[in-house]
């Protein structure tokens, strides 16, 4: 929706990661590509319109008439370190002071501290220096008794920002932080164990920051749990996927209710450990199948009794030809939880819903491989495999 502001604004400053200002010309390259088809994909599916996307080294400019809207979509990208609403005039020093305060009347209010940054490059007849000092000081002549202002170096309510390339400029006084990261899409697929509770979408967020997208396949275990599980779990995707614009948004829905209930009739104390190779066994499958590159999940040291180290090598030992990560291996449930909150999934993911029946009264937390395994020979594996993948539904989010 317009405001005011947005009138105000012609251009958004978009800052890369700085990760990318890292990595060889070719790939630096390669990763601006896509980092500008995701921007693209973003602001046409929000519906704001542009005119133009100009890249320069380490940012992009976008020319819209809808720069502050434009700027929260954008922070949500995968990529961005930062943007900025901002005014574009010339680089000439009466341009660069005028749309400067022009916009100190639009921003600073009564009682406010200030203060002026300058970022320059090229050749000009003034210096980063001259512009801070002109400026502060012109603010100061016009509207600092008027509104009581006062300059604050170290925190000031508010700062105006002059960038300077060349022959243009731009005149901004709000940095919105982005997510950072790698442009998703500059790294191969991953099939991401997906439970709709709190730890697994944060999990496949991490992953999905650092470039990779990700297949979701979520595992529905009724009657072991009820409809509402698979509910909220439909919800948090839905919020994942708004981190992923342009990528598909479906989730791969296998019926696990059947092969948990041969796993509890043949071993209840290792139930949890079965039923979890089990997944890994198709997830391994699917990762074949879309051509991924790993598993991912949402497991961390000591989480679940299924998760200390010495489960956690035993889980690892049903997946032969993928490797499985971990995101959040070291996290506590504190930074899971506040991660969760920033990208919007907590508040689905902490819904009540019925929790897994199926798990053991005392599960195993040392579990010896040989006996998981010996206890899988009750099991006709492939068949559940196999029935696993021809279950799949596919839901369009």
């Amino acid at each position: 929706m317009e405001t005011a502001l947005n009138r105000v604004y012609d251009t958004v400053i978009i800052r890369f990661s700085g990760e990318l200002s890292l990595k060889k010309h070719w790939t630096r390259k390669r990763y601006e590509r896509q980092l500008a088809r995701n921007l693209k994909t973003t602001l046409k599916h929000h519906e704001v319109s542009y005119t133009e996307l100009v890249r320069k080294h380490s940012r992009f400019y976008l020319k819209t008439s809808s720069a502050v809207d434009a700027s929260q979509t954008l922070a949500r990208v995968f990529g961005i370190s930062s943007v900025s609403p901002a005014i574009e005039t010339t680089s000439k020093l009466d341009d660069v002071i005028g749309k400067s305060m022009f916009l100190t009347e639009t921003v600073l209010k009564t009682g406010n501290s200030f203060a002026v940054t300058c970022k320059r490059v090229g050749k000009h007849d003034y210096s980063s220096s001259d512009i801070r000092n002109l400026l502060g000081q012109r603010v100061l002549d016009e509207y600092g008794e008027k509104l009581g202002l006062s300059v604050d170096l170290d925190h000031p309510n508010v700062t105006l920002g002059v960038e300077i390339r060349n022959n243009q400029a731009f005149v901004y006084s709000q940095v919105i932080d982005g997510v950072g990261g790698m442009p998703l899409g500059t790294q191969a697929k991953l099939v991401g164990l997906f439970s709709g509770g709190i730890d697994s979408p944060v999990g496949l967020w991490l992953v999905m920051k650092r470039g990779s997208p990700v297949v979701l396949v979520y595992f529905d275990i009724s009657p072991f749990a009820d409809e509402k599980t698979t509910e909220r779990a439909m919800k948090v995707a839905e919020q994942l996927f708004g981190w992923a614009v342009g990528f598909p948004r479906k989730v791969y829905v296998v019926s696990h209710g059947e092969n948990l209930k041969h796993i509890m009739e043949t071993n209840r104390k290792y139930s949890c450990l079965l039923c979890k190779r089990m997944m890994y066994r198709v997830a391994e499958r699917l990762a074949e199948q879309f051509r991924a590159e790993g598993i991912v999940t949402g497991e961390a040291i000591g989480e679940q009794a299924s998760q200390t180290l010495t489960n956690l090598r035993v889980l690892d030992s049903a997946a032969k030809k993928y490797p499985i990560h971990r995101p959040l291996l070291g996290f506590d449930k504190a930074e899971t939880e506040a991660v969760a909150r920033k990208i919007g999934t907590y508040r689905f993911s902490s819904e009540k819903a019925g929790e897994c029946t199926a798990v053991p009264y005392q599960p195993s937390t040392k579990a010896k491989l040989e006996d998981v395994i010996k206890a899988e020979e009750k099991l006709d594996i492939e068949a559940m495999v196999e029935r696993s993948l021809e279950s799949i539904k596919v839901v369009e989010i």
